[in-house]
């Protein structure tokens, strides 16, 4: 029982409106769903992806009107954007610096091409060249040219104080690999650990920074919630809650969020993690052709619907 690589980041943002028009019209994603925090429905929840809603595309959005995050240890800290080609990451290089959006240099980091920004609230990004590796959909909608686009989730890095008890975590609860180490860019006499998951590759890893020099960071905008990785079809989601609760991992239990099926609990240093389901997916309850053009509630909210609307600020 694998899972099979990243299914989503979710992070948080303070602006919704700006952050629609960054992700949509300067990293060309496509809005595939608009709905709300099913927890807080006072907020909006965006989901960006590539033409298909593919899983293990979208990165997403919770609208909260929160301070900036104090960057530190036990989070996540860098969000991967698979992109094809050193051509492309020039290409990208070039229209972040015309939309006023300061990059790094393009640099081999882990023995791949990668392009480092930010989006405006200080969300840590890159671009990652994946060889053109796997599936594509681009969406026909973007402002970016079909074979520039963004093609999905990359490697999502986190950092913590000590190795030693997420790699039980990440190891023996959740099969993940160690595949091999690089130094860390931002303090070289660190180091990155990568663990692969199901087929390995730059969609399917999650590396571990251990940072035992930084204070702990402090949720807000530019921050990230939560990471969540992909397991198949129902069977496997079942085995997986059985699997926390045989070792004893608090953990939300199943979650229905109508468009996947959830998996909540922590690892050892605080940080969310999420195991979710490839289906039903965003289209089962719009449209493909139509998707995040209309705001989406699942059947348990829609009597809610004009108490919700009421309650968000427009796009």
């Amino acid at each position: 029982m694998d899972l099979t690589g990243i299914h989503h980041l979710t992070a948080v943002s303070a602006d919704a409106s700006g952050n629609h028009d960054f992700y949509t019209r300067v990293l060309g994603m496509r809005l595939v769903k608009k709905t709300v925090n099913q927890d807080d429905v006072s907020a909006y929840h965006l989901f960006y992806a590539d033409g298909l809603a593919s899983p293990g595309t979208d990165i997403t959005f919770f609208d909260w009107p929160v301070t900036r995050e104090r960057r530190g240890n036990n989070s996540i800290t860098r969000t991967a954007l698979r992109v094809a080609g050193a051509d492309t990451l020039a290409f990208w290089k070039e229209r972040l610096g015309a939309h006023g959006v300061k990059t790094g240099e393009i640099v081999e980091r882990d023995g791949r091409r990668t392009l480092d920004f930010e989006d405006p609230e200080g969300q840590r990004l890159a671009l990652v060249d994946d060889s053109g590796k796997g599936a594509a959909h681009p969406w026909s909608g973007s402002p970016v040219p079909a074979d520039r686009q963004i093609r999905g989730l990359g490697p999502i890095t986190m950092t913590v104080p000590s190795l030693r008890n997420t790699d039980i975590v990440l190891t023996r609860l959740m099969n993940m690999r160690p595949a091999r180490t690089y130094p860390d860019p931002t303090a070289p006499a660190f180091k990155i650990y990568v663990y692969e998951m199901g087929p390995g590759g730059a969609a399917a890893e999650l590396h571990v920074a251990e940072r035992p020099d930084l204070p702990m960071a402090q949720p807000g905008a530019g921050g990230v919630h939560h990471v969540a990785f992909r397991t198949p079809n129902q069977q496997d989601y079942g085995a997986w809650a059985d699997r926390l609760r045989t070792a004893g991992v608090p953990s939300s239990g199943p979650v229905d969020r109508f468009y996947f099926r959830s998996l909540y609990f922590r690892e050892p240093g605080g940080i969310l993690f999420e195991i979710a389901t490839d289906g039903p997916g965003f289209d089962a309850d719009e449209p493909m052709e139509t998707l995040g053009q209309k705001l989406s509630l699942p059947p348990f909210l829609e009597g809610r619907r004009a108490e919700i609307e009421a309650g968000l600020k427009p796009l």
